[in-house]
């Protein structure tokens, strides 16, 4: 489960996080990742406020993906697999995980992977911009 302190809860929040950040999808899910923005603290901010903030993870499971039950299913399974990766972000960091229809079909481990993969790729979107131009 998620700490309180490590999860988006505002609307807010989810706006800013889709605004500023880079987006990536993998299987069943669209991660947008928002690192901290240095500017958006002040010179009087201590750096030990910066270490002491936490990444947060916020998530979209909408209505195309099932019903009720199927969709409290794949939110406790992002859940789930977000909070094993959130030690392995930089603090400060927003990262909102959408779940895509795909992702009602995808168990636990694919879930996991896909979501792995699309952070990986939101964190880093160069490379995979130079394979593209590759081609």
């Amino acid at each position: 489960m998620l700490p309180a302190d490590a999860r988006i809860r505002s609307s807010r929040d989810f706006g800013a996080a889709l605004k500023r950040g880079s987006r990536a999808a993998r299987g069943g899910v669209v991660v947008h990742w928002a690192p901290e923005r240095t500017a958006a603290h002040s010179e009087t901010t201590p750096p030990e406020a910066d270490a002491n903030r936490t990444a947060r993870a916020g998530f979209v499971v909408s209505k195309a993906v099932g019903n009720a039950v199927v969709r409290n299913k794949v939110k406790r399974r992002l859940r789930h697999a977000a909070a094993a990766e959130l030690p392995h972000w930089p603090a400060g960091t927003d990262v909102v995980v959408r779940a895509t229809p795909k992702a009602a079909q995808r168990d636990f481990d694919e879930l996991h992977r896909d979501l792995t993969e699309a952070v990986k790729a939101a964190r880093d979107p160069k490379p995979a911009r130079e394979q593209r131009s590759r081609r």
